[in-house]
């Protein structure tokens, strides 16, 4: 027997490799190795057929599909979102769970070149590659499901369809119905130009419409009579810029102008503003949304419109749990990053003369050692991480350098390049879960640390309050 030490937050614990044990990875790494034109081919039908938050049916359907035909109980559209669901497989304890998303973002169409192109013109696109995140995820649970199998081992695997991630809060609703109260631990990922796990923290978010309306004139002929609504939004604008003075350090306040108006001859009568705020505390997010509110409310007093908000979204800042983070280094270690082909060092190579921070394009074969991060963007596994132990790796499926939300992070998901540093992931879920479901004094030191980071007071409280999902936002 080999006896593999780790060591986290100064305390050291044995992790017992048997020879069996060893074997049945290695197994696992080979069945995923097997079909990876299999994945390939799913995560490229959600690459070449982009669906927007809460509109992702064809996606969500695709992996229903393919988890129900492996074996998996799926449950469709739950805690009240159509394009939602889980798929479940095995009984009792423990339960793991995989998170998969698989929405896109509006506007970033581009063909899988090393160009500028989009494929259709205004049409959505994969930038942050959760095409990869949801097949590669859905990879893993098959493997764990199969490595059930054969080895006789009891436990449950559970893979969440996560939809509208971007700026949809879909997370939030599957926690706040409480899909995750039963989970013992849940690996995740996400699409990235490094191979890191690294346990972290990240940015809680609120995000709304803010609606004006107001009268419409004659821009000319009886401007006096008009009450502009576009004035509404840009006194508000005005007045939260000067906000920004008055805020903590981490605070981000965005904003976007998404109605303003049909032609500049006439005052506009309705207009709309979608504002987020962020920081690293999220009882400073709260603070901040209500001076946002506060603007808003006063902009309205001075224009002599009438102001309505609805809150889109809400998410917690992530907690981190380094002993699952740690788990899911040694594996990644195991697995090893991603190898380009001659073929994919020359796209890369195109791709980076159009970055402003290229990285050695080798760094996408190396594994970068385990530190601890301070995010500065968000997501909604944040709510989920207070729920539940989580970490999640980030592996090489864009050339290194490549920013999300990107073309080129587009270009390269709908390649080789993608799909390699999918695999990566998957193969890093699939033999954590396995680690964790052999060895209970490891899970045990995970829910050790959950309950010391989350506090025995703490008591989960969803940031957007208890409205129904937004399942409209992205129409």
């Amino acid at each position: 027997m080999k006896k593999l030490i780790v060591a986290i937050a100064g305390v050291l614990f044995l992790q017992p490799l048997s020879t069996t044990a060893q074997k049945n990875k290695k197994e696992v790494l080979k069945g995923l190795d097997a079909e990876f034109n299999t994945y390939k081919a799913i995560a490229n039908e959600l690459w070449e057929n982009p669906e927007l938050g809460y509109l992702e049916e064809n996606s969500s359907a695709l992996l229903q599909e393919t988890l129900g035909a492996a074996g998996f109980k799926v449950e469709k559209g739950v805690a009240g979102i159509p394009t939602a669901f889980t798929a479940t497989y095995g009984s009792g304890s423990p339960v793991i769970g995989i998170l998969g998303e698989f929405d896109a973002l509006p506007g970033m169409s581009q063909s899988a070149e090393p160009i500028k192109k989009s494929r259709v013109v205004d049409a959505p696109g994969q930038a942050c590659g959760h095409h990869l995140f949801g097949t590669g995820s859905m990879a893993a649970a098959i493997s764990v499901k199969n490595w059930l199998d054969a080895t006789k081992k009891s436990g449950t695997i559970r893979f969440y369809g996560t939809p509208a991630e971007e700026g949809g809060s879909g997370k939030v609703y599957m926690v706040r119905a409480g899909l995750f109260n039963d989970v013992d631990a849940i690996v995740s990922w996400h699409p990235g130009d490094q191979n890191t796990s690294n346990p972290s923290t990240n940015l809680a978010t609120i995000s709304g419409k803010f609606t004006f309306k107001g009268v419409s004139s004659h821009a000319a002929a009886a401007p006096e009579l008009g009450r502009s609504a576009l004035d509404g939004v840009e006194g508000m604008n005005d007045l939260v810029n000067m906000l920004r003075e008055h805020t903590t350090e981490s605070t981000r306040i965005h904003y976007v102008i998404t109605k303003g108006g049909d032609a500049p001859n006439i005052v506009p009568e309705e207009a709309q503003v979608y504002y987020v705020v962020r920081h690293a505390n999220r009882k400073e997010v709260k603070a901040v949304w209500d001076r946002v509110v506060k603007a808003a409310e006063g902009s309205a007093i001075g224009t002599e419109t009438e102001m309505s908000y609805e809150i889109i979204g809400g998410t917690y800042d992530r907690l981190p749990n380094e002993v699952l983070a740690t788990l899911m280094h040694k594996n990644m270690e195991i697995v090893g990053g991603v190898n380009y082909t001659p073929e994919e060092i020359d796209f890369a190579k195109e791709i980076q003369k159009t970055l402003k921070t290229p990285k050695e394009i080798e760094s996408a074969g190396e594994i970068k050692p385990m530190v601890f991060t301070y995010g500065k963007a968000s997501a909604d596994t944040g709510d989920v991480s207070w729920n539940a132990p989580l970490a999640a790796v980030r592996t090489a499926t864009w050339v290194p350098g490549t920013p999300p939300h990107s073309w080129q992070a587009v270009a390269a998901g709908g390649t080789d390049i993608g799909y390699k540093g999918m695999m990566v992931a998957a193969k890093t879920m699939a033999l954590t879960a396995i680690d964790i479901f052999e060895k209970p004094a490891v899970l045990t030191k995970i829910k050790a640390e959950f309950n010391e980071r989350r506090g025995a007071d703490f008591k989960y409280v969803a940031l957007l309050g208890d409205r129904e999902p937004a399942l409209d936002y992205r129409k």
